[in-house]
């Protein structure tokens, strides 16, 4: 089978690997449609992602697909099951699993980091990480189900309540996902910051209140223009120092700032301990997905979050070193593998 592997810092392969075989508790997925994340991307340039990444490893963690074959124990699913995957696979029986606080694993196998993910025609992955999606989701949306599930954490730990002004900081692929799950938890005043004017008239017609380009206009001149009192929760979504450092800035006395996005692993900022004693603020993070798969398939099922506007390019296996090194495709949003 073809499969993109990567074979150390901006060296990705499409080459042919031999075809998995399942064991008794595996299951083999045909792989339709695989989303590029920035941990790919992260992973390409020689940092490290949300987990350590070997060379030769077959990269990949948002996909889906239609289940090829299974093991001879495995009952969940069968053979043409239409299926997304959650590639964060945990052991089980170490201290942080035996606490409820999985995601923290100390054996942790991630499926597309630590070990052969989805940018490949087939993918083996265990029956534990296999979900079911229905006929009405395509596959390019299914394959959207990991980063909604990371969002749904992040959120979660935001803990936007009804009423809350929320600022998304950054209208990419997670901001725009933040964005929807900060309406439906009944946030009254979205506020997107972002520098492309594309992405910020895509972020009005999602449901934000305000757009802000940060380039030209000053944020809080914007904020104070509108009439926004308090920002209840300032999300970071892209991952760099100062627009951390604006999550906290903005973020109102007693309020919540996420800093959601992946920066690289030596990204240091200032922190001023008496402001954040002043202001009673709370700086969380969020590490991928525990517990969420379920309720993003639901929440995709549903069609109340709208993942398939996010989608701005769809490339074939073979096109796929296109996208790590041209910088307009991950500008542009989400991208899609089809292998």
């Amino acid at each position: 089978m073809k499969a993109a592997v990567f074979h150390g810092k901006k060296n990705l392969k499409v080459e042919e690997v031999e075809l998995p075989r399942p064991k008794h508790d595996e299951v083999i997925i045909q792989i339709k449609a695989c989303g590029v994340c920035g941990t790919d991307l992260h992973i390409y340039e020689g940092a490290e992602g949300a987990a350590k990444c070997t060379p030769s490893t077959i990269l990949g963690h948002e996909f889906s697909g239609i289940v090829y074959e299974t093991g001879s124990l495995v009952q969940s699913v069968k053979p043409g099951d239409r299926v997304c995957v959650d590639p964060n696979d945990y052991c089980g029986h170490c201290y942080y699993c035996r606490i409820g606080k999985a995601h923290f694993c100390q054996n942790m196998i991630g499926i597309g980091t630590t070990t052969n993910g989805g940018f490949a025609q087939y993918c083996v992955v265990r029956e534990k990480q296999v979900y079911k999606v229905g006929g009405s989701l395509s596959f390019e949306e299914a394959a959207m189900a990991e980063p909604v599930a990371c969002c749904l954490h992040g959120m979660d730990l935001t803990g936007v309540k009804t009423g809350d002004t929320v600022m998304v900081i950054g209208g990419g692929t997670i901001g725009l996902i933040m964005l929807q799950l900060a309406k439906l938890s009944g946030a009254s005043t979205l506020v997107v910051v972002e520098t492309e004017k594309r992405k910020r008239e895509l972020a009005i017609r999602l449901g934000a209140d305000i757009a802000i380009d940060p380039i030209s206009q000053s944020i809080g001149d914007m904020l104070e223009k509108y009439g926004v009192k308090s920002v209840d929760a300032a999300i970071e979504c892209v991952g760099l120092k100062n627009t951390m450092e604006d999550a906290i800035k903005y973020v109102s006395r007693g309020g919540t700032a996420m800093l959601f996005g992946l920066t690289e692993p030596n990204c240091e900022i200032p922190l001023m301990p008496f402001d954040i004693f002043r202001r009673e603020i709370t700086i969380k993070a969020s590490f991928i997905n525990p517990y969420t798969q379920t309720r993003a398939v639901a929440l995709l099922e549903s069609g109340k979050i709208n993942v398939k506007d996010l989608i701005t390019d769809e490339l074939s296996l073979n096109e796929i070193n296109k996208v790590f090194e041209d910088n307009s495709y991950r500008n542009r949003g989400k991208v899609i593998i089809k292998p």
